[in-house]
């Protein structure tokens, strides 16, 4: 390290955090044993390194690339970041991008450093992919690396918030994608995290790049109406800070807070509003010393404001799993109108803002290294994905499961002891029973939800109070797996009848690839080396094995069918590969939304017979789920259509929208039905069909109902893009001064 001599560079501008280290460290005697001056030597001397070893480099905006790596250690400065962490974040892409070795980074920096860089540079290789197998490994390996230090993911989501603020200078397609990927993953993870200040800011970058349009209209909506909204909260504040005073509470701070653009976005959205009609568009925040008066400070927000019934939520007796704390209420405000406002003392709003940050353990024990593992409490949902990740074959299986675990959960209820356990929107019994212990879910017999027998399948709510029934003799349904929410209880179904049913598990798995393959030869097949093969390429060690996998779930039909697709092919380069699904040429011809292609605008049904559900009319932009079919291959559905509630689970193939052949500029277009209800007029229906002309909407066909003194229904079969086109057309018919109401027909509202 005596090497790197620590400088001042004069090409660049740097922030005045780093400017006072250099000047500091430069002044003191390199030798010197302060604790102070060997932070900031390691920090400054982070920066040297990587100053020197980006020198030609720059980035798409023009400017030298340095200065990306120092935007991301002020970030994590701004967050209470260790020294270590800092200099991590100078030095985070230099492996990558220079002839530096990791054994290098530890040679000059330390075991400490090393870790951290080598695991953002692991997670930097990560490219998200469409591909369900891809996208699942690509979790795999980012939540490995968050278990060996949890600051691994804060030095990359200060990464990517820096690259997201310079998003501009990329190409278009770059631009989409990063902020996909941004708002899929890098936003949940930091809400996940609790670090709030970083899941905002993502949130509104990715929607400016994801929804242009959408993005400045609500720049315009909010700037039009914030000089009313800051006088609002101007007189709201000084009658609270009176009220607080006279009741002798020492009110550190009270101040407004605006929501982000996205958040209001969603709110429209969800329920279904337009922006006049959303009025909590900003929080009022008031900050008090102690938990006490916390709540004495809610009572004379009642006593000076009318609440609003519904609307107060006590994060400080039931934190949210981030650890976030505060009383939220609704009350009506001075004009008339709701306004929120949030309590909270000083430490609760540290870790609102800065969420894992605020528990640094160099902090809390005094420590050198500020390392945050898996054992911690406040990270089961990251213990249980990696505990799961050996066991779960199935790509889209673990999928869910880290969906599940990655979103919030916000469904509160109790043990009969009174110990709190969370649980995701729509749990069932059966999944608090697997929440509690396996061998509980295992062996549930019956429930009681607030002293009251009820079904398995009851939906808990906020405040329930649940205790499980179990008996020695019971055993888990292959019915549950229709209504259990968590991917947690799903799996451990799974399990149980994996390990208790392997024979009849095994006969379920022939039978379901004999129905595909065919019984001529099938037993022979299944002894030949191309399905040992197969089963290996399904990560199984035998064929039988494999069927036993297939029978109770752990892995797919059309996993199956395409892996054999795929040694076939190889054994035959020159020849026609043979289809899984009978083909039935009649039908095919018949059906326009049948289709073989190779280059299928569908992810999962490569090479296969497939056609669009009527019943749902699924479109670009949706979540779809594919149903195995007798005779007409695979049915493609909306997820949440009502016609897969009575569909097996063997039977449902995972899914997805081809984004590459959507954005490949061949024109694909999709049927929906809509049907609107309009003041009866003469021309009505021509001024409709003009806005979609102009939106250049083919319009397959219209149909109007009229009745005297009744609004007139007309019923349109349009053909559409994808669901941001379709949510465009709504947008500008609702603008029509004579519409009532407008919906979609066909699919589970």
């Amino acid at each position: 390290m005596s090497s790197i001599a620590i400088s001042s560079p004069t090409d660049l501008s740097l922030p005045e955090w780093l400017k006072k280290c250099l000047r500091d460290t430069s002044a003191k005697d390199n030798k010197s044993q302060d604790d102070h001056y060997s932070d900031n030597t390691l920090i400054c001397r982070a920066f040297e390194f990587a100053y020197q070893l980006h020198k030609g480099q720059y980035r798409k905006s023009g400017e030298l690339y340095i200065s990306h790596p120092v935007a991301v250690a002020g970030l994590l400065r701004d967050l209470g970041g260790s020294p270590a962490m800092i200099a991590a974040g100078f030095l985070h892409d230099v492996v990558e991008d220079t002839d530096v070795t990791i054994e290098e980074i530890e040679q000059h920096f330390g075991a400490e450093v090393r870790q951290l860089v080598e695991g953002v540079t692991k997670l930097s290789k990560i490219n998200f992919k469409s591909k369900t197998e891809s996208q699942a490994e690509n979790f795999r390996r980012m939540f490995l690396a968050m278990a060996q230090d949890i600051r691994v993911i804060v030095v990359k989501l200060a990464d990517r918030l820096h690259n997201m603020r310079t998003l501009q200078y990329m190409s278009e397609d770059s631009r989409r994608r990063s902020a996909q990927e941004t708002r899929d993953i890098f936003a949940p993870l930091a809400n996940r995290l609790g670090i709030w200040r970083i899941k905002w800011e993502l949130e509104d970058l990715a929607f400016k790049y994801l929804e242009p349009e959408a993005f400045r209209q609500m720049q315009k909506y909010v700037s039009e109406k914030r000089d009313a909204r800051e006088e609002k909260l101007a007189k709201a504040t000084a009658t609270l800070q009176e009220r607080l005073q006279q009741a002798g509470i020492r009110c550190l701070d009270i101040s407004g807070r605006p929501k982000h653009l996205y958040s209001i976005y969603q709110k429209m959205h969800r329920q279904q509003k337009e922006f006049h009609e959303i009025y909590d568009l900003a929080a009022l925040r008031i900050i008090v010393e102690t938990n006490e008066e916390c709540y004495r400070a809610l009572a004379i927000v009642h006593d000076a404001f009318r609440p609003i019934p519904g609307r107060f939520k006590d994060y400080i007796g039931l934190p949210k799993p981030n650890r976030y704390q505060s009383l939220h209420t609704g009350v009506i405000g001075l004009t008339g109108r709701p306004l929120e406002v949030q309590i909270r003392t000083m430490e609760m709003h540290r870790i609102a803002e800065y969420g894992i940050a605020a528990h640094w353990k160099y902090k809390e024990t005094g420590g050198s290294h500020s390392q945050l593992t898996t054992s911690d409490e406040k990270f089961t949902w990251l213990r249980q994905l990696l505990e799961w990740q050996s066991d779960m074959k199935d790509a889209q299986e673990y999928l869910d499961s880290v969906k599940d675990n990655l979103f919030e959960d916000d469904v509160y209820v109790f043990t009969p002891k009174g110990d709190v356990v969370s649980l995701n929107p729509g749990s069932t019994t059966i999944d608090f029973a697997y929440r509690i212990h396996t061998e509980v879910g295992n062996h549930c017999a019956g429930a009681r939800v607030n002293g009251r027998m009820v079904p398995l399948s009851t939906r808990l709510q906020n405040g329930d109070i649940v205790d499980i029934i179990t008996q020695k003799n019971s055993h888990p349904s292959l019915d549950w797996l229709n209504f259990v929410r968590t991917s947690t209880a799903k799996y451990r179904i799974k399990q149980w009848y994996k390990r208790s049913r392997r024979e009849e598990n095994v006969a379920r798995g022939r039978d379901l690839l004999e129905k595909e393959l065919g019984k001529t030869g099938f037993d022979n097949l299944l002894k030949s080396e191309s399905m040992q093969t197969v089963s290996e390429r399904c990560n199984y060690h035998s064929t039988e094995d494999l069927l036993a996998g297939l029978g109770y779930g752990e892995v797919t039909l059309n996993l199956v069918l395409n892996r054999w697709r795929e040694v076939v092919k190889a054994q035959q380069p020159t020849a026609e590969v043979i289809p899984l699904i009978p083909k039935e040429s009649s039908t095919a011809k018949a059906h326009p939304n049948i289709s073989r292609s190779s280059d299928s605008p569908i992810v999962g049904v490569e090479g296969l017979v497939y056609h669009l559900a009527g019943c749902c009319t699924p479109i670009p932009g949706e979540p779809i789920i594919g149903v195995v079919t007798r005779g007409r291959g695979i049915s493609i559905h909306r997820q949440g259509c009502h016609n897969l509630e009575p569909v097996e689970g063997d039977r449902l193939v995972p899914v997805s929208w081809n984004n590459s052949v959507e954005n490949s500029g061949r024109p694909h277009t999709y049927p929906v039905n809509i049907q609107i209800e309009a003041l009866d007029r003469v021309g009505v229906l021509k001024d409709i069909l003009s806005r979609l002309s102009d939106q250049g909407i083919n319009v397959r066909h219209a149909q109007v109902k009229t009745s005297i003194g009744q609004p007139a229904l007309m019923d349109l079969g349009i053909e559409i893009r994808d669901r941001p086109q379709l949510e465009q057309v709504f947008t500008q018919i609702k603008k029509m001064s004579d519409i009532l109401n407008i919906r979609r027909v066909g699919q589970e509202e």
